[in-house]
This record gives structure tokens, C-alpha cells and sequence, in this order.
């Protein structure tokens, strides 16, 4: 066939795809321009928490094996109460992509110094995931 026979078929496949976008676009409301995830942090020991306490819950991207985890969005609260501890982790839902797992993980600080920790991460928002958790964390021994 000659090439300017093809050109209509051409031109008609490229106006026929021109419109779509990426699955991974097309999901998501222009309109949102951030998300949340919630939950609360405790802990089993029964101990008080210190004054001067401080709560970091983040929100990280953990899909990329042998690399450490891409920290999407943080929440530091300083504690004025005992667990369960909420919170609320604001990000930009451009950041996250739909086939990626996503974590919530949580440390609690005393005097600057590492007391608790979660010892495994709590997947959310991606793949049918909630965007609330409850995250469990384990004191650190010195």
C-alpha cells in the first residue's frame, strides 16, 4: 500500500488515543491535591510516657527491595496523652503510585533518645489497602 493511503489510518489511531490517560492519572481526581492516612499508636507495657515524649508517624515507600524506605510524608506530635496516640499523616497523592507498597511506620523519642519502635511496617492506601491503621510499637532495650 502506498504510505499517503496510510496517512487517514494513521491520523485516525492517533486521535483515537490522543484523549486517554495513563491508568495511573486517570484514577485519580484532578481536584485532590492532598490525602490523608489515620490511626493511633500504643503500645502493650503498661508505662507511662515521660513528659517530653515525641510521636514521628511516616509514611514511606517501601517497594524498591535493598534500597531504604522513601519517606512520603511525616507527622511529628509531641505527646500530651497516653496511647492510643492519633494521628493524621497529610500527603500529596501525585507522590504515590498505584503498583508501589506504602507503610506507616512509627518510633517514639524521649529526651531525644529512641524508646519505641514499630518493628514492622503497617501497609496502607495502595492495592485495596485501608488508609487507617493501628500501629504497635516494641520498646527498644539500651
Amino acid at each position: 500500500m502506498p504510505p499517503f493511503l496510510m496517512l487517514p489510518s494513521v491520523v485516525a489511531m492517533l486521535a483515537a488515543c490522543g484523549g486517554q490517560k495513563p491508568a495511573e492519572t486517570a484514577a485519580r481526581p484532578a481536584t485532590d491535591s492532598t490525602a490523608t492516612v489515620t490511626g493511633t499508636v500504643s503500645y502493650l507495657q503498661r508505662v507511662a510516657l515521660p513528659p517530653g515524649a515525641v510521636l514521628t508517624v511516616q509514611l514511606a515507600d517501601v517497594s524498591i527491595a535493598d534500597l531504604p524506605a522513601s519517606v512520603i510524608a511525616k507527622q511529628v506530635i509531641p505527646v500530651t496523652t497516653q496511647v492510643p496516640i492519633p494521628f493524621t499523616i497529610t500527603y500529596d497523592p501525585k507522590q504515590v503510585i498505584p503498583i508501589h507498597t506504602y507503610v506507616v511506620q512509627a518510633r517514639i523519642e524521649v529526651d531525644g533518645k529512641l524508646r519505641w519502635i514499630s518493628t514492622t511496617g503497617y501497609p496502607v492506601i495502595t492495592r485495596g489497602r485501608p488508609s487507617t491503621v493501628d500501629v504497635q510499637v516494641s520498646p527498644v532495650t539500651p
